[in-house]
Parts: structure tokens; C-alpha cells; sequence
């Protein structure tokens, strides 16, 4: 076969392929923070943590500070609302549940869950206030 003829047969061959579905989902953060203190209420300092996504078993890790805070970035779509999530640190474990608006995307999504001794609090409420505080007031 010639040059022109295999050249041919390559531009009709990828004239005549099926075209490909783009499998695109778009991904926002999905933020789990806050602070470890020991029995006493005293902050520890580089406390390994992980939270894992219960669904896929991907985890992301972090480490606390010395003022014991701690900060995991999730990367979770819309259909993520409602997920359950798992938090570790150390032999602790708590059960979370990633609660957000999927149509607001405008909003940071997350939570604060404090480790005070052996013992997950989850501060919801605190959870903007303490963002802002660890990255600095937003542009917006």
C-alpha cells in the first residue's frame, strides 16, 4: 500500500470511530477541621489524622499543628451530599456525614470536629468562623 493510501485508510478510519463520552464531574472541596486537645484540654501537636470517604476507601491525611489544629481538603461532586465519611486519629474514629447544599456552590462545604480527649465533638455551627480564621477573611 502506498503512503496516500495508508493515509487514506487512517483518516477514515478515525472519521468512522465512535466518538468518545467525555466523563467529566466536577469536583469541589469539601473541608474537615478542627482542633485535637488531650484529656486535660492541652493542644496536641503533630497527631496524625485521615479521613476516608466510606463509599470509594480513598483517605486524605493531615497532621495537627502546635496548636493541635488540623485541616483536611475532601474533593467531593454534588452527588458526594449525604456521603458517610470516616475520621481517624489515632485508635478515635468518628462517623461523619459530608452535609452541604449541592446546588450552592458558592459556600464553602465542610465541618469542624474537635477531638477532646477521647471523645469527637462536632461543631458544625463554628465551622465557617474557624475557616476564615485558619486561611484569612475571603475575597469575594
Amino acid at each position: 500500500m502506498t503512503r496516500a493510501g495508508v493515509l487514506l485508510s487512517l483518516v477514515v478510519l478515525v472519521m468512522t470511530a465512535a466518538p468518545a463520552g467525555a466523563e467529566h464531574e466536577v469536583y469541589y472541596r469539601y473541608v474537615v477541621l478542627g482542633f485535637v486537645k488531650d484529656a486535660k484540654g492541652g493542644a496536641v501537636s503533630g497527631r496524625e489524622l485521615e479521613l476516608i470517604r466510606d463509599k470509594t476507601g480513598f483517605s486524605y491525611l493531615a497532621a495537627t499543628d502546635e496548636k493541635g489544629f488540623f485541616l483536611i481538603i475532601a474533593r467531593l461532586g454534588d452527588e458526594s451530599a449525604g456521603e458517610a465519611l470516616t475520621l481517624r486519629v489515632g485508635p478515635a474514629v468518628a462517623r461523619l456525614t459530608a452535609t452541604f447544599d449541592p446546588v450552592n456552590h458558592r459556600d464553602d462545604r465542610g465541618t469542624r470536629v474537635d477531638l477532646e480527649g477521647a471523645q469527637f465533638v462536632e461543631r458544625s455551627a463554628l465551622f465557617r468562623s474557624t475557616l476564615v480564621d485558619a486561611l484569612g477573611t475571603p475575597s469575594r
